[in-house]
């Protein structure tokens, strides 16, 4: 690096490639969550010193956790997913002959490919080297030394690239009004306030490559004139937090962040500041009153944020997913950038799978990838031969989609089209066993247990709603709660406040245009078609009984009788519908009616 700072970071902080064997534990919380610490100690105790043990983040396989990767130099390297003590040692001992382990490992498919998610999995998030010697903070020293940070917001601007949090809204155009507004002081803000039920994208960002927020951040602050960033981070993330903390330390020792960055003019620093966990502080006002140290109640706009944002000076807030897609445009180009995904979509969207899919876990795909591809190429389908019934996307805020729609391409408006969103990316897959009512209950209640209560709309709209449901779920619906759901949900939509109140009916609505019938079935006929509200069930034994008993030594409140060898009798006026019974008959005599 010459004096001027430009140059490779790698040759200024002499960072080499390693000729070790590289054995990778995934010990993000999923993997450690199935032991994954235990079998990182067990290899670091029995590996040779040629052979470099290293946790990393997750590699995205979260259904065969424990999973661990081998990279073996001039040899290849292999994914083994589900290993225990046993095969771990095994893998180590055929690596440290420089051969792979014969077992077929796990395989990112084709229709994968990485840009957020870059390089989670395979370097080790608490040492800075790893990050540099992928490239990390590279795309930073080369815009203060050679850049400008009007070439900057037009990179990003250009780039097309999207909020990746919910909204959609160009990442360079809400850059571009902070950095025209002159300020005293102005903030960057990373929001990792991940709530959405079923969505870890923004964690295990943060678990695998800290290092490529903070760049993105610093990045950002360049840009707009800001020295300052934030990172407001749920302390139900302990992980991700102890991992940030040390990315931080070790930035600033190698002078990536604080003052005159890498000898520069320009500093910068980072602190984190973390919620108590309220859904509605993922609201950009909520969560800028929560860092100022005011409870998190979202405000009117405009102005926005990057008017008059975080103590009234201007604020660009931007979600993890996005923020780690800097540094890659950056270096790589706004053409190649472009180049991914669809002309209005450009790049790609991390999203986690999760319910019922043989292969849960996270996925970045191209933005118009079809629904089919994720669920079936990608996922791998639906376990025990079940029937697609429906994919949930955008959480709370967001809608069901039906198999008709499968071959969608997914992007923003297609999304917002089928009366869903994108959100931070939470994918849930149900099948026939769902209730698409109880489906719409569930996220509705989510939704007002963390209403902030400010305005009347969502406050007290959207309980009522909810009661609705409930009766509906119960037995206790009647004639004409269809109609008082449809315009409940009309007034919340067009009288809340803020983004939760807007949204929170989509469930509702959504489940009611692609599955009125089953609405309609609960309330005429008092069945639920799929058999999952129990105040709607009855059990029963039939004839296939062989008289195990097993039915009857689980049922906690002796509501079945019957001899050995005889056809048990169920009394429904004393079941409490627990299917405990269901689950022990060997035989699949007890069933739902």
């Amino acid at each position: 690096m010459d004096q001027k700072g430009v140059g490779s970071l790698r040759e200024k902080f002499k960072v080499k490639d390693t000729d070790n064997i590289q054995v990778k534990v995934s010990a993000a919380a999923c993997g450690i969550a199935s032991g994954a610490l235990e079998i990182f100690d067990l290899l670091r105790e029995n590996s040779d010193t040629n052979t470099r043990v290293i946790k990393t983040g997750c590699m995205g396989f979260c259904h065969s956790e424990p999973t661990i990767e081998v990279v073996i130099p001039q040899v290849g390297e292999k994914i083994y997913g589900g290993v225990d003590a046993l095969k771990a040692l095994r893998i180590l001992k055929e690596a440290e002959k420089h051969s792979l382990y014969s077992e077929e490992g796990l395989y990112d498919h084709p229709l994968l490919k990485k840009i957020a998610l870059n390089h989670c999995g395979s370097i080790d998030p608490e040492d800075i080297d790893d990050a540099v010697s992928i490239g990390g903070y590279q795309a930073l020293s080369d815009l203060i030394f050679t850049g400008s940070p009007e070439k900057t917001v037009n990179t990003i601007k250009n780039s097309g690239l999207k909020g990746r949090g919910g909204g959609g809204f160009p990442t360079g155009i809400k850059w571009e009004y902070a950095a025209n507004n002159k300020a005293p002081e102005k903030y960057v803000i990373c929001n990792a306030d991940e709530g959405d039920p079923g969505a870890f994208m923004d964690r295990s960002i943060l678990e695998g490559n800290p290092h490529c927020v903070l760049e993105a951040l610093a990045i950002a602050g360049y840009a707009i004139g800001s020295t300052k960033g934030f990172i407001y981070i749920r302390a139900e993330y302990p992980l991700a937090v102890e991992r940030l903390k040390i990315a931080i330390k070790q930035a600033e020792e190698k002078s990536l962040l604080g003052k005159n960055i890498l000898g520069s003019t320009f500093s910068f620093d980072i602190e984190l500041r973390l919620g108590a966990g309220a859904f509605v502080c993922g609201e950009e006002m909520a969560l800028i009153a929560s860092i100022e140290g005011e409870r998190g109640l979202p405000r009117n706009k405009p102005p926005f944020p990057a008017e008059k944002g975080l103590w009234g000076m201007p604020t660009i807030i931007n979600n993890v997913e996005t923020l780690a897609n800097i540094p890659q445009i950056i270096l790589n180009g706004v053409e190649w950038f472009k180049g991914i995904g669809l002309p209005e979509a450009s790049g790609t969207k991390v999203f986690a799978l999760g319910g019922k899919i043989n292969n849960t876990g996270l996925v970045e795909i191209p933005m118009g990838t079809s629904l089919t591809d994720i669920i079936y190429n990608i996922g791998g389908g639906i376990p025990n031969g079940k029937r697609f019934k429906a994919l949930q996307t955008g959480g709370p805020s967001g809608g069901c989609i039906p198999g008709e729609f499968l071959n969608t391409p997914i992007e923003y408006k297609s999304l917002i089209k089928l009366g869903s969103m994108m959100g931070s990316g939470g994918m849930i897959v149900m099948d026939e066993d769902n209730c698409m009512v109880d489906i719409a209950r569930f996220f509705l209640e989510f939704s007002v247990d963390e209403s902030c209560g400010k305005c009347t709309p969502c406050r007290e709209g959207t309980k009522v709603m909810l009661k609705i449901l409930e009766d509906i779920c119960s037995g206790n619906g009647s004639d004409g709660d269809i109609e008082r759901l449809e315009g409940l949900a009309t007034t919340i939509k067009s009288s809340s406040l803020c983004g939760l109140g807007q949204t929170a009916p989509n469930p509702v609505l959504s489940t009611l245009k692609y599955f009125k019938h089953e609405y309609e079935e609960h309330i005429h006929n008092k069945n639920c078609p799929a058999k999952a509200c129990k105040s709607l069930l009855s059990y029963a034994i039939t004839d296939k009984c062989i008289g195990c008993t097993k039915c009857s030594r689980v049922c906690p409140v002796e509501a079945i009788s019957g001899s050995v060898k005889e056809t048990h009798t169920l009394n429904s006026s004393v079941c409490i519908r627990c299917n405990a019974c269901m689950e022990a008959c060997p035989v699949g005599a007890v069933i739902k009616k």
